[in-house]
């Protein structure tokens, strides 16, 4: 079994909240199984990784909590937050706090064909 879980955040698009509950609910239930669980920002859903654009986004409309509550959570439970180099040409470097590394599509795919490691997308 697997002992990593890789989500890269590529397809998700910013303007669909509904479509971003998801993968940082999954992320922390995993962290909670004692994975060791990354989140990978890239392409336009790297946006999300931006200070102040996830706090403007809430998964449901009329719901108290926003995106950047369910990423802060993630963080909370032990995910730790990367971003696609290339994400930083499109969106720039004013990023949230916990965003802590900066990878390559090398080590995407690296981790991608780690047989240690499932990768999920969205």
């Amino acid at each position: 079994m697997a002992d990593k879980l890789m989500i890269v955040m590529l397809n998700t698009d910013p303007k669909n909240p509904a479509e971003l509950g998801a993968p940082f609910f999954q992320a922390s239930v995993a962290a909670a199984m004692e994975l060791d669980v990354e989140i990978v920002f890239s392409g336009g859903a790297a946006e999300l990784a931006v200070k102040g654009v996830a706090e403007k986004l809430y998964v449901k409309q009329g719901s108290p909590k926003t995106v950047y509550d369910f990423i802060k959570d993630a963080y909370e439970a032990g995910v730790k937050f990367k971003i696609c180099s290339p994400a930083l040409d499109l969106w720039g470097n004013d990023l949230i706090s916990e965003i802590k590394e900066t990878v390559g599509g090398a080590y995407v795919i690296g981790q991608a064909i780690d047989d240690d490691v499932v990768t999920l997308t969205y």
